[in-house]
């Protein structure tokens, strides 16, 4: 089962194992990735509120860290995740 095996005798909820599967799909070799929520949601036909349920989580099952981005013009970016 290799990088879900944690994950499947966890007791998160099927939404925060979407999406670690989703950015462990689109991670890295490093296991940093950095799609914006909304693409989440789109692309897991969830809500953006889910997507960050789900998240939220994560991060407090120590699967996930998430780090925020900013641009040059010092908007917000989109969070850089680091899967564990």
């Amino acid at each position: 089962m290799g990088y879900f095996t944690s994950l499947y005798a966890s007791e998160l909820p099927h939404r925060a194992v979407a999406v670690y599967m989703y950015l462990r799909d689109r991670a890295d070799k490093d296991g940093k990735c950095y799609p914006a929520i909304g693409t989440i949601a789109r692309e897991l036909k969830l809500s953006k509120s889910t997507v960050k349920r789900a998240i939220s989580d994560l991060e407090k099952s120590g699967h996930l860290c998430k780090e925020p981005r900013w641009r040059e013009n010092g908007g917000k970016s989109s969070n850089l995740y680091h899967i564990k």
